[in-house]
């Protein structure tokens, strides 16, 4: 194989080799890559009449970019697309370095966006019916094996309408394709990732977002309450971060936004309350453990065991009157 050279100044960079694979995986959908122009946030979107679809179209990485790669795919589109965009090509030039190394690239689908906000696109000419995409500003939907070609226009429209975090502009575009007809064999699985504008060096602290659908008769409904859950874990996150720089109140803001989206989660009631009792704010956790033992004794017997961990004062009288609680059998 030929390697085709690109000028990366002061060097030269090559093009990595795609796999030469025959298009055996019909991952036939519909997906949108994306940034946010205000936080720089990218993401990536995807839903399909496929098993697991998330775990070969949806690729990101933190201050370099995102990639859809659909229809045959060809999965290595994504972490060579990465590769070159953080190499400093544009997602331009990355898609057209890979394109010209794929000699199936008439039945690929992929679609790049850059920290930039430079966004490419290319449906092989071979994809099936119907297929198309849209490129827009800072962001790029595409399908294939659709019911009507009007699809990808429709999510074009819902994503520039969508208001809120990316993530919810994302699903947006999802949920404008499913409406317009979506895939003409129907729905499976659905995926979302989105990572933060710039890249801390540790993967898993970049990822804001990173939730699959695996296997479900209406995908992106439980896509749609997997994002909401996550976003109340953000908040039980930023609570715990806030904690250890002795921000209480602030982080007892952030649980209690937790708190308000999923007040029937144990576990968003539980630690709160912990984090009150532990700081002085005795008065505030009582309604809070009294709540959480109502739903399962099992916590009154782990809060039981936190002072040993070093988690919670070693206070015989606290902890006798936080475990007076408990409902009387």
């Amino acid at each position: 194989m030929k390697k085709v050279l690109f000028l990366l100044l002061p060097v030269f960079v090559a093009a990595p080799a795609l796999a030469r694979e025959d298009p055996q995986r019909p991952v036939h959908t519909y997906s949108i890559v994306a940034i946010d122009k205000h936080t720089g946030d990218m993401g990536v979107a995807v839903q399909s009449h496929w098993f697991s679809v998330g775990s070969i179209v949806t690729w990101a990485e933190a201050g370099v970019g995102a990639v859809a790669t659909q229809s045959f795919v060809e999965p290595s589109y994504g972490p060579l697309g990465l590769e070159l965009m953080k190499a400093g090509k544009t997602a331009g030039e990355a898609l057209a370095a890979l394109l010209k190394a794929d000699r199936n690239e008439d039945v690929r689908q992929v679609a790049m966006v850059d920290a930039r906000g430079l966004v490419a696109a290319h449906t092989g000419k071979n994809c099936i019916a119907e297929a198309g995409n849209f490129v827009g500003d800072g962001y790029s939907c595409q399908a294939n094996m659709m019911l009507k070609p009007t699809v990808w226009p429709a999510m074009a429209k819902a994503f520039e309408a969508a208001e809120g975090e990316l993530v919810d502009r994302l699903l947006a575009a999802l949920e404008a394709a499913q409406k317009e007809g979506g895939d003409i064999r129907g729905k499976q699985s659905a995926a979302v990732v989105v990572v933060k504008a710039k890249g801390s060096g540790f993967l898993w602290k970049d990822r804001i977002y990173d939730l699959r659908v695996e296997d479900n008769l209406d995908p992106v409904p439980e896509l749609k309450r997997l994002v909401r859950l996550n976003k109340a874990y953000n908040y039980m996150n930023r609570g715990d971060e806030l904690v250890t720089e002795n921000k209480i109140d602030e982080a007892v803001s952030e649980y209690s936004a937790a708190m308000e989206m999923f007040p029937d989660n144990a576990e968003m009631v539980f630690w709160p309350a912990v984090t009150l009792a532990s700081t002085g704010r005795v008065d505030e956790s009582l309604p809070l453990f009294k709540k959480v033992f109502a739903m399962d004794l099992n916590w009154a017997t782990l809060l039981s065991r936190l002072p040993a961990a070093g988690q919670f004062p070693k206070n015989e009288a606290l902890l006798k009157k936080i475990l007076g609680l408990t409902p009387k059998k």
